[in-house]
């Protein structure tokens, strides 16, 4: 069977984008009548749609939605979860892993729906100090767990490519609710994602 591509995308946003990137694309010399450049522009226009999907989703309502009674309350971890995004500040992409925990206070959700959360925040445009807290509020607040943890990793290409041009820097940022502020249970979750 071939492999089927589907993707929505609002025309009239696509349209209007799409003639911005030509414009731009004009701007800075280059032919948009160039043949590798004829597409470039819708292309250019679905991509930036894509890369910002979360606007149009509800994160506490992916959360609710696998939510479950459960007794179990000692720490759950998922770490590595990719993320990519754009920076706020230059629309360039930053890149790396978030890593959460949570403790739960009666409910657990569904693992799937962590990285979910992560996603949703991540497809903005972002600054990743923000990006911490929008994912670590979201839990904290939709599951009421007895303590969340998140910590993300990421390499900007708005340093690696421009500005000081640093190839090898990574930011970490962190952010701890309710029973990660004890620094034993933060110690754990620190030294179980390998920090």
């Amino acid at each position: 069977m071939p492999y089927n591509k589907f993707e929505e995308y609002n025309m009239q946003v696509t349209d209007d984008v799409k003639t911005r990137y030509k414009h731009i694309i004009n701007d800075l010399g280059e032919d948009t009548q160039r043949e590798g450049l004829l597409k470039t522009p819708e292309r250019a226009a679905k991509a930036m749609q894509f890369l910002t999907q979360g606007y149009d989703q509800d994160p506490v309502e992916i959360l609710k939605g696998a939510m479950f009674k459960e007794s179990y309350n000692e720490m759950v971890i998922v770490k590595d979860i990719e993320l990519y995004s754009l920076c706020e500040h230059h629309i360039l992409p930053f890149f790396g892993k978030a890593h959460i925990a949570y403790i739960p206070n009666g409910h657990i959700v569904g693992l799937s729906k962590l990285p979910r959360i992560v996603d949703v925040f991540a497809r903005r445009l972002q600054v990743q100090e923000r990006l911490t807290e929008q994912i670590l509020d979201c839990i904290n607040d939709t599951l009421q767990p007895q303590g969340v943890a998140v910590v993300i990793e990421a390499a900007h290409m708005c340093m690696m490519m421009r500005g000081v041009q640093k190839q090898n820097s990574t930011t970490t940022t962190s952010g701890f609710r309710g029973q990660f502020e004890k620094i034993e249970t933060r110690n754990e979750f620190l030294k179980l994602i390998g920090k």
